[in-house]
């Protein structure tokens, strides 16, 4: 049974049955949301960004959103193995305090959660930002109209109402939602990204050391789970959400790009446009905009050996509940068996020889 599944689009497919993939060849890498399921790349991380990309002379564009926004600025650190194993160990062990039956309060969440992030990157800022290879850019969802602000008395009413509203609008149109809420990427201003952002809503500010923070707590603050963050230096003022809510598996138009393949490590085949198009089956195909997009993710049955036949979810806070000990041994289990996926990588990409990957 093999843990590791290719998929490619038409330009990508051509390329990979004719020479396989070379470091070379990849010119930019997404960071999908999805919370606790990105736990199991942590492996493949660590081979791609710590070894395997570092034969590849060409600038590379880390494109992240929600935990994709941290992992991808993790790839940014020289000791980028080490950096991904304590994220992993990090996230894994996340605990909030909370009353009794009820879920932490999203103030409380958001300020530990941003306590870690500035542990994991605190005096490295510079380091970061200024990576030989790599450039950054870090996806956010800035609400617009009664989503331009969030308080204690604004958040109960007005909050939920505009979310309403984005979800009933996406139904109709992806792009009508960006009267609610509109993209905003905090972009390495050494190069600029390389694709065309015609579909949606875009602003993009510069990243740097006064916005990196923020911009990264931002991407990663779920509605309702955590506050929005407001006001990030360098962009419009406002409330700032997950990007995941805009940019879920950042299906972006890659084809747009002049050159290159694009390597996307995902816990799924499937590439969905926004938060909001989960339910929403006929926008989770394949487009054109995905031509030259080669998805490495874990198979079926793979999963299914993995603690409760599942990837780790948001769900496992809820069913262990108090017993975090469990969670954590559940989840450091999928992460060291996620090592599979690394090692089958590895041997896929130094074999030298064509992939035989399916179309997405």
């Amino acid at each position: 049974m093999k843990a590791l599944q290719v998929h490619a689009g038409p330009r990508a497919l051509k390329a990979l049955r004719e020479q396989g993939l070379r470091p070379q060849d990849v010119r930019a890498v997404p960071g999908a949301a999805g919370g606790p399921k990105g736990l199991v790349l942590s492996p493949l991380d660590q081979f791609i960004f710590g070894e395997w990309l570092a034969a590849n002379p060409e600038p590379v564009h880390l494109i992240g959103a929600s935990i994709g926004a941290w992992r991808m600025a993790t790839a940014c650190l020289s000791d980028t193995k080490q950096a991904f194993a304590r994220m992993a160990d990090d996230y894994i062990r996340q605990e909030y305090e909370h009353q009794d039956g009820k879920l932490p309060l999203p103030a409380v969440v958001s300020r530990v959660f941003g306590a870690k992030l500035t542990e994991h990157f605190a005096g490295r800022e510079s380091e970061l930002l200024n990576h030989p290879r790599f450039r950054l850019h870090v996806f956010t969802s800035r609400g617009r109209h009664v989503l331009r602000r969030e308080g204690k008395r604004l958040s109960k009413l007005t909050t939920p109402l505009g979310y309403l509203g984005a979800f009933a609008t996406n139904v109709l149109s992806r792009k009508a939602m960006g009267a609610w809420l509109e993209r905003v990427i905090f972009s390495d201003p050494r190069d600029p990204l390389p694709l065309h952002l015609h579909d949606y809503r875009t602003h993009t500010a510069t990243l740097n050391l006064g916005n990196l923070h923020p911009s990264i707590l931002a991407s990663c603050s779920i509605p309702f789970w955590l506050d929005a963050v407001h006001d990030i230096p360098g962009a419009p003022r406002g409330a700032y959400w997950d990007g995941g809510i805009t940019d879920y598996h950042l299906h972006l138009n890659y084809a747009s790009m002049r050159d290159g393949l694009v390597l996307y490590p995902h816990f799924q085949k499937t590439v969905i446009p926004g938060w909001l198009d989960k339910a929403l089956k006929h926008r989770h195909r394949a487009s054109a905009h995905l031509d030259n997009v080669v998805v490495v993710s874990p198979t079926p049955e793979w999963i299914k050996t993995l603690p409760n036949a599942k990837l780790p979810d948001r769900a496992d806070f809820k069913r262990y509940g108090d017993n975090v000990p469990s969670r954590v041994a559940v989840w450091s289990r999928a992460v060291a068996e996620s090592q599979r996926l690394s090692d089958e990588f590895a041997a896929l990409v130094g074999s030298g020889q064509p992939i035989e990957a399916l179309p997405l």
